[in-house]
């Protein structure tokens, strides 16, 4: 293939619509075997470009050239060269695994014969072939993922468009995606993916950085973190919140931020900042596991670039950054846990969703209930809501019986699902209205809230816009405050961030701070692992049982078995393979940039890790045992589980 040929060649692409211009001037190549990725903050962009380069949207200006066809002169003709996987899956519920591939394999007009052994291939690699004869409905939200970009594959394109593909899917099923995409390279097949996973992007051999529909930078990875001038000192602990809180006001330096249980401190000088940083926490007696200088990542670049950024806009336009909810809750009735689950079971007919679950989550606590996809984390949330009847088992939330008082339950929680249950085709106020009448807010109360609701959203000014065009960020805040507008004492979100761009992710937890300060408890599921070491304690529900309870800290130190090794190398994706066969290595994983190995035996896996990688010519290399993070947790716990 000519060294110079490009499967995508996209320039000054631009769309505008009525008077918001989109996609401003858009410039980017891809090549054959390559994945290209683009990052933005939400309403940045990204889909509107997807959608023109599959020509389901037409450009105001500029051209798109797929495959060496034009996009806008042979439509057609450029489609036959793709696969495009939109963020809403195009399966059809009703008909199992099997008959939705045969129906793509006909739309694309596979050959039967040749269709019949590609159907195989795609079901082994992706292993799906179990599950072949299941209804599409009645997959995990991982394996509907896994089944559509099967029937996007189904034709091998030499172009594959995937627009934030692993949204709201856990961490071993977007392992198994990537292990997926990693062998389609081998193809030639160039993929453009978006995505809200500053790790993930730390995979794609390029990434575009997209702001307001115009490109910022694009590069390397290595070529992006680059663009931080300074070091990271990382300073991990427990008390990551509160040790932000206390640096913020003592330490100068260019940035902080809260990345799980790290605060990550940008600085020119980075000696005497660790330095004084330690200082500062000894007179302090705040305890720290580690302090240590290391690279930015790309969320560093991403929220040093787009944090600050979008921070002064919103504070100029807005004339604030989010107040702190006015939030008085009620006293819990019988002075107990906020919530109380004993056995509690679910069945659907033969099926056994929820298995003799037990916890008690405490007024105030923020509560994390981790999970694969189809684990039961949002059957449990249905049960404790009053949405779902029990099928054995008891609990309480506010005091009030899940079995025989669910009435009174619904008018002491906040419920915000993961589709953020928010009208499209009425305006913000409307919206807020609309909640605040079903929770029967009237007169001045009803304005008072309204008002905190805007504030909180941070959509003073905006009252009157429809909610179809506010950004994901935005969307989320609304929710929350809507859920929130009868100051309940019990708040459930069911993966409220999902798909949500890092800065948003960010405010969205600032948010859920202050209210549980207040004493509202929170309850809440979530795929992003970093979310939660936010949260007080976690339990790990894996096929309707649970499998782990315990505070983040307690349960990296107690439930890991064996030693981490974090490697760092050229192109990690081309020795995962070769390391994972070693002896001494249990498992070995794609980790942002590099790969996190789980040891047998950590000397002999260093040692047979070191020439292992010589051999590959991987250098330059650094490999060191490192402290468990969430997802490596999550992924040894769900893998003990299964066997």
């Amino acid at each position: 293939m000519a060294q110079d040929y490009k499967a995508i060649k996209v320039n000054g692409l631009t769309k505008c619509f009525n008077e918001l211009t989109a996609v401003d001037d858009l410039s980017f190549e891809v090549h054959p075997g390559e994945i290209f990725g683009l990052v933005g903050p939400d309403g940045a962009g990204k889909s509107t470009t997807l959608r023109m380069v599959t020509a389901i949207l037409k450009p105001s200006d500029g051209t798109v050239h797929v495959a060496g066809c034009n996009v806008t002169e042979d439509p057609l003709g450029a489609k036959d060269q793709l696969a495009y996987m939109s963020q809403r899956f195009g399966l059809y519920a009703d008909l199992t695994v099997s008959e939705n591939i045969q129906f793509y394999s006909r739309l694309y007009n596979v050959p039967k014969r040749e269709g019949k052994e590609r159907i195989e291939e795609l079901l082994d690699f992706s292993y799906m072939k179990p599950f072949k004869n299941r209804r599409a409905g009645n997959l995990s939200g991982g394996m509907k993922q896994k089944l559509q970009l099967i029937c996007a594959l189904i034709h091998t394109p030499k172009v594959l468009l995937l627009d934030e593909p692993t949204n709201g899917v856990d961490p071993v099923s977007r392992r198994d995606f990537w292990r997926i995409l990693y062998q389609l390279l081998n193809q030639d097949v160039a993929i453009v993916v978006t995505t809200a996973y500053m790790d993930e992007a730390e995979r794609c051999g390029r990434v575009g950085m997209l702001d307001h529909g115009r490109l910022l930078a694009t590069g390397t990875p290595s070529e992006l973190r680059g663009l931080v001038a300074g070091k990271i000192v990382a300073v991990r602990s427990s008390e990551a919140r509160k040790i932000n809180r206390v640096l913020a006001k003592e330490i100068k330096c260019e940035s902080i931020n809260v990345f799980g249980d790290n605060v990550h401190v940008l600085t020119s000088d980075p000696y005497d900042t660790e330095r004084e940083i330690t200082d500062l926490l000894g007179s302090k007696k705040i305890t720290c596991n580690e302090i240590r200088t290391q690279d930015p990542s790309l969320e560093d670049v991403f929220v040093s670039i787009l944090g600050n950024k979008h921070y002064k806009k919103e504070n100029k336009v807005e004339g604030r950054g989010i107040g702190k909810p006015a939030i008085e809750s009620l006293p819990n009735k019988n002075d107990g846990p906020a919530v109380t689950v004993s056995q509690l079971t679910k069945r659907f007919g033969d099926f056994v969703a929820v298995n003799r679950v037990n916890f008690d989550v405490a007024k105030g606590e923020i509560f994390g209930f981790l999970g694969p996809n189809g684990a039961g984390k949002s059957t449990v949330i249905k049960m404790l809501c009053g949405l779902l009847p029990p099928s054995e088992g008891s609990g309480t939330v506010h005091g009030f019986d899940v079995n025989t008082q669910t009435e009174q339950i619904k008018s002491h929680i906040g419920y915000m699902s993961q589709k953020f249950s928010l009208y499209e085709d009425l305006t913000v106020e409307e919206n807020i209205n609309f909640y605040g009448g079903i929770y029967g807010l009237k007169g001045a109360h009803l304005e008072k809230r309204k008002a905190w609701a805007v504030e909180t959203a941070g959509l003073k000014g905006h009252e009157k816009e429809m909610t179809s065009i506010l950004s994901g960020g935005w969307k989320q805040r609304l929710a929350m405050a809507c859920a929130c507008l009868h100051q309940p004492p019990v708040i459930f979100l069911d993966e409220p961030t999902s798909g949500v761009d890092p800065l948003s992710r960010r405010r969205f937890w600032d948010l859920i701070y202050e209210m549980a300060e207040t004493g509202t408890t929170i309850f809440v599921t979530t795929h992003y692992m970093e979310e939660a070491e936010y949260c007080d304690r976690i339990a790990l529900i894996f096929r309707g049982d649970m499998i782990a309870l315990g505070t983040p800290a307690d349960l990296k130190t107690q439930r890991m078995r064996h030693k981490i090794l974090d490697i760092k190398c050229p192109n990690p994706e081309r020795g995962l393979e070769r390391l994972t066969s070693l002896s001494s290595v249990r498992d070995a994983a794609l980790f942002g940039a590099g790969i996190h190995a789980v040891a047998q035996d950590d000397e002999k896996a260093l040692n047979q890790i070191k020439d292992e990688l010589k051999r590959l010519g991987a250098e330059p290399y650094e490999v060191e045992i490192c402290s468990p993070t969430m997802e490596d947790l999550f992924v040894s716990l769900i893998e003990e589980a299964s066997k």
